[in-house]
């Protein structure tokens, strides 16, 4: 490819195309073809939009307005974002041929800054998995290890950008599903605060945890990102109405006397060696820079992942009700009936995650269950968000490790509910109490990145920024390559 994303930020690009250096339409042809030459073996794609993307780099260089910092840049889209008349499936079969007829939020306002959105990366099904294995059409591979898991539940996008691919992609966090992939792919991966990316036209999972955010190799390049998809919308009832500050203003600035807090139930059994080695490492680096860290402790960590995987359950098989052979995607061929066309179309188009989920989260809200399960989940999730106020009542963040373990072998765990469901310990916290954390590179153990978790206050997105960057530039981490980028 002529102009390589391993070594320019996006206001390099941009700075480039503004300048006539580049042409938005040759950097996405040569995007494209970096693809299809590569994506044989990462599979982070689950299709390209060719004539889509074209096209929108070709109005770009017709109208010639490179004043917004996206414009003309390529970029992936995970498969659950809508994005009006191009095929959006939700890796699952069930919404195979499907065409949104209108763009989600963050898709329209990524249009409108010029953005060229080259193809749908690839994601577990409907978002429930940790490793992109649940997709109904391919398992995506790390690009740092192709024996080895992405993440997910957006590996695709995590992957793609990891390949120098794109240099930025959207994903979705549910309960990890960007930092993980982040930690997992040496990105920086932000869940931004509950309400404050429009929620508009992402396929629903668990509705009071989704939230939409960027995947990309830096900082800054994320915090830029940010800007463009966060505000209000009027059309999502959970959209905060709160004035949407430049992510950027506070990179540069020192973060001596910041006070930072370092959960103790995030390093303990279940916890790597690795990982605990790393991220030790980097708090010890945040502290050599003037922070002033302190442990704390966060008691009802521990029961995350069991409240988590009720409440998001229940609310995923009320979510997917909706998807049933009738109006749109999937219809099983040879039902004979109502009845038949509702559980044929169901059976065969759903794989067993998803099917797994509902099938968890309909007992959950069962007459005879509703008050053991949902219930005691929903006061175990008051009592996480105690927690977090009552650390950041005083502190200014909280520093841990993302993940337990760095990518595993593909295969490994996918037999294996309980430890996948496991592997998302340290970030469902952060989406119970609907809180901002981002996963930055914190270095690497045998070539293989591991991602530091930083959580912040609601809606103190340019605090996390700030650290995330002073850390970066201190570490240079994302001058690595991953071996697949190598080639390019």
């Amino acid at each position: 490819m002529t102009y390589n994303y391993f070594e320019h930020s996006l206001e390099d690009i941009h700075a480039a195309l503004q300048s006539g250096e580049l042409t938005a339409t040759q950097l996405t042809k040569d995007t494209l073809e970096n693809i299809k030459q590569t994506d044989g073996e990462l599979e982070a794609f689950v299709r390209l939009h060719e004539d889509a993307a074209l096209e929108a780099a070709r109005v770009a260089d017709e109208e010639g307005n490179f004043d917004n910092i996206l414009a003309g840049i390529p970029m992936a889209m995970k498969d659950n974002i809508s994005t009006e008349g191009l095929e959006t499936t939700g890796a699952s079969k069930i919404l195979s041929g499907f065409e949104p007829v209108y763009d989600a939020t963050a898709t329209k306002k990524l249009k409108a800054a010029g953005a060229v959105i080259v193809g749908k990366a690839n994601m577990d099904e409907f978002a429930m998995g940790g490793s992109t294995e649940t997709s109904a059409y391919k398992k995506t591979k790390n690009a740092w290890d192709l024996s080895r898991v992405p993440g997910g539940s957006s590996g695709g996008s995590a992957a793609a950008v990891a390949a120098g691919q794109v240099p930025y992609a959207l994903g979705s966090d549910t309960g990890g599903s960007i930092r993980q992939p982040a930690a997992f792919n040496g990105l920086a991966g932000m869940k931004p605060t509950y309400g404050r990316v429009s929620r508009f036209g992402l396929f629903a999972m668990a509705s009071s945890l989704d939230q939409i955010g960027p995947l990309t190799r830096t900082v800054k390049d994320n915090a830029l990102v940010l800007n463009a998809i966060s505000g209000f919308d009027e059309r999502d009832s959970t959209s905060a109405n709160l004035l949407v500050p430049d992510f950027t203003e506070k990179m540069g600035q020192s973060i001596k006397g910041m006070k930072v807090a370092v959960p103790k139930e995030y390093f303990e059994e279940g916890i790597s060696d690795e990982v605990k080695l790393q991220v030790n490492a980097a708090i010890a680096e945040l502290k050599a820079m003037g922070a002033e860290v302190s442990e704390v402790s966060l008691p009802h960590t521990q029961y995350g992942v069991a409240a988590y995987y009720v409440l998001m359950s229940s609310e995923a098989s009320s979510n997917l009700q909706r998807y049933d052979g009738i109006r749109y995607g999937f219809r099983a061929p040879d039902a004979k009936s109502l009845e038949e066309v509702y559980k044929k179309t169901r059976s065969e188009g759903f794989g067993p995650e998803v099917k797994r989920r509902i099938m968890l989260g309909t007992f959950s809200l069962s007459a005879g269950a509703y008050d053991a399960f949902f219930r005691k989940a929903a006061q175990i999730r008051t009592l996480i968000i105690e927690d977090f106020n009552k650390v950041f009542e005083d502190y200014d963040l909280i520093v841990a490790p993302t993940t337990p373990t760095q990518a595993y072998k593909i295969g490994s765990e996918i037999d294996d509910p309980k430890a996948m469901y496991m592997g998302d310990v340290l970030t469902i916290p952060v989406n119970l109490a609907g809180l901002p954390a981002m996963s930055v590179n914190a270095g690497f153990n045998a070539g293989l990145p591991i991602g530091l978790q930083i959580i912040g206050k609601a809606f103190d997105e340019q605090t996390i920024y700030q650290l995330a960057y002073a850390f970066e530039q201190k570490n240079h981490f994302a001058e690595n390559v991953p071996a697949i980028g190598k080639d390019f």
